[in-house]
């Protein structure tokens, strides 16, 4: 690798991102949705949303409310 006037080893793209701030799980999947142009996956993932928290409020005392919903 060559050397700055400085004397430091310039930085690569690995280098550079791995110094960058870590993005969250939900912007990391919109970046995702966005550079890959797949947003036919988000009502997939919306209804999958759904149907985990109608199972997960199951066990709690709205279960009642839900089962009057089916």
């Amino acid at each position: 690798m060559s050397e700055n006037d400085n004397g430091s080893v310039p930085e690569g793209d690995f280098e550079s991102q791995a110094t960058e701030s870590e993005l969250g799980v939900v912007a990391e999947f919109i970046a995702f949705l966005k550079y890959n142009k797949k947003w036919w996956l988000t009502p997939i993932i919306i209804v999958l949303l759904l149907i985990a928290i109608v199972a997960i409020s199951a066990g709690t005392g709205a279960a009642p409310f839900i089962y009057t919903l089916f």
